[in-house]
């Protein structure tokens, strides 16, 4: 279980996210939605452990994320950016295999499975046949597809994703968001994923976290969400709820 306790994080006067006590589920899809600036990021760069908050404290399985090694952590967590790094030079199939690092090392015998996996995490995203392509010249959403590929290589208990679905047209959002859900429902592994579409959150998710100005506004499983009220304040836009005309969940209608 994450477990988050007092946290405040600052930057100069401001407080960017406030959070007295929050549980997230480490083998849920869990969602987290909110407004532009309410601090989906932060609390995920948290989560990852890409910096320390200013007050509280961050555990994972009991443990304070600052206790964990940097190997122990990377072969636990999985962490997506929002802004993806340059990787001038490596190809895609380069790419991917970077995710086995935090099993081999730079030294490492490599196996016939890191091959496996490797080629396996390639099919399952859908990018096998970029493998020879350098990634820096791939389309926006082929680099996200790319990226997701590596982080199923590197076969972490929890993938942790910062709006991955942004830089995708929607057939690959649907594609991406199911194959999370798959592996989630499947494996047992994690998910935690920011998203801006309130469609995909009621589709996919099974848990959710929600932001308001930095506060928990709700969270809990995915039925929360069935309350148009509760969603038009997050958004301070109005919010109805519609059943699909195919498939058993509702759609969100912005009015």
């Amino acid at each position: 279980m994450y477990e988050l306790n007092n946290i405040r994080v600052i930057r100069g006067e401001r407080t960017i996210l406030d959070i007295d006590a929050l549980e997230i589920d480490p083998h849920a899809l869990t969602v987290v939605l909110g407004h532009n600036g309410s601090g989906k990021s932060t609390l995920v760069n948290l989560l990852a452990n890409q910096f320390s908050p200013e007050e509280g404290k961050v555990k994972l399985a009991g443990k304070l994320l600052s206790d964990y090694s940097p190997k122990q952590l990377a072969q636990t967590v999985a962490y997506l950016p929002q802004k993806l790094p340059e990787v001038a030079g490596l190809n895609v199939a380069e790419l991917v295999r970077l995710g086995r690092f935090p099993w081999r090392g730079a030294l490492g015998r490599w196996r016939k499975e890191d091959d496996e996996i490797i080629a396996q995490a390639m099919k399952e995203t859908g990018v096998e046949a970029f493998k020879d392509t350098l990634a820096d010249q791939l389309s926006g959403g082929e680099r996200q597809r790319t990226w997701v590929a590596m982080l199923l290589a590197q076969q972490a208990d929890l993938l942790i994703l910062d709006e991955p679905t942004s830089a995708l047209d929607i057939h690959h959002q649907y594609q991406l968001m199911e194959l999370l859900s798959k592996l989630n429902k499947n494996t047992g592994k994690g998910v935690i994923v920011i998203l801006h579409d309130l469609n995909l959150a009621l589709r996919f998710a099974t848990q959710i976290v929600a932001l308001k100005a930095g506060k928990i506004a709700f969270k809990g499983e995915v039925d929360v969400l069935l309350d148009e009220q509760l969603l038009s304040d997050l958004y301070s836009t109005p919010v109805r709820l519609m059943d699909h005309p195919e498939q058993d969940h509702k759609v969100a209608v912005v009015c």
